[in-house]
């Protein structure tokens, strides 16, 4: 697949750090409406050291982040957003449907279907192996 942005260009449009960048590269971009991702599960992840010791498996609600911080990209790349921070307004219809565990490859695409001002609503999907792992739809502010 190929990288369109990677962890280092990601860092110079929204303004997440490790260990809380929680997208490793994003693979296709249409700024201000789309957004395809990837986060690569590792074994040495944060989360996995407490969630859980003798089961490693993904937070549902670091998905639904990594959904959001793809999101951002899209949004945040539109030159009159430049510098902004997207924040979370809210979370409809989210699905898990597959765990996502150690050496996944997390497959993300977000879609931002309304804007209206700093207020909008992104439809988003994250896949392991063409599996949906979770859907939801997010809403954002930006400020």
């Amino acid at each position: 697949m190929t990288v369109v942005l990677n962890k280092e260009q990601i860092m110079e449009i929204i303004p997440h750090r490790d260990p809380f960048l929680l997208i490793d590269e994003v693979n296709e971009l249409e700024v201000g409406k789309r957004v395809k991702a990837t986060k690569y599960i590792k074994e040495d992840e944060f989360w996995f050291k407490g969630h859980f010791p003798d089961y490693p498996v993904t937070p549902g609600v670091l998905l639904v982040e990594m959904c959001a911080q793809a999101g951002a990209v899209a949004l945040l790349a539109l030159p009159e957003n430049k510098g902004k921070i997207g924040f979370f307004g809210g979370i409809n219809n989210c699905k898990f449907r597959k765990q996502v565990l150690p050496g996944d490859k997390l497959d993300i695409e977000v879609e931002i279907t309304k804007v209206k001002g700093p207020i909008g609503i992104g439809k988003a999907v994250a896949s392991v192996d063409g599996k949906k792992a979770v859907s939801a739809e997010i809403s954002f502010a930006i400020k």
